[in-house]
């Protein structure tokens, strides 16, 4: 099983991963697989907003970190007992106007999700790859 060769609570580049495998993967575990394509996306707003969509995040969501922070970790724990995760962030844009400084503030709220998580004995696995 492909989740067995990645630690359960970990943020890394998808690489030799392809998003139909994790996807089945997480299937295959009985885990959520959350999906958010940002090839449209060109700033840290845009970013926000991709993911909201994709993750059905609240109409209230505030389209920011604090908010995702809360998004991937509070609101989901305070819902119930959790699976587990696979989460795959593809093309983050890599330009001006979300350059390596806001693209690290963001994966490292996902790294934070994982800590969260790894203190629940929740697996939280997160991918992304850059436009």
């Amino acid at each position: 099983m492909l989740l067995q060769t990645v630690r359960p609570n970990i943020v890394q580049a998808i690489r030799a991963y392809r998003v139909e495998d994790l996807m089945q993967a997480a299937q295959d575990a009985g885990q959520h697989f959350l999906y958010a394509n940002l090839t449209e996306a060109q700033s840290k707003q845009d970013v926000l907003e991709g993911i909201a969509q994709a993750f059905l995040f609240p109409a209230h969501f505030g389209k920011n970190l604090d908010a995702l922070h809360d998004c991937m970790t509070d609101l989901v724990h305070k819902s119930g007992s959790q699976p587990g995760f696979v989460v795959v962030l593809e093309q983050l844009p890599d330009n001006i106007r979300f350059d390596r400084e806001a693209r690290e503030q963001l994966l490292d709220v996902f790294r934070e999700a994982a800590d969260f998580w790894a203190e629940r004995k929740i697996p939280f696995r997160c991918f992304y790859s850059f436009q």
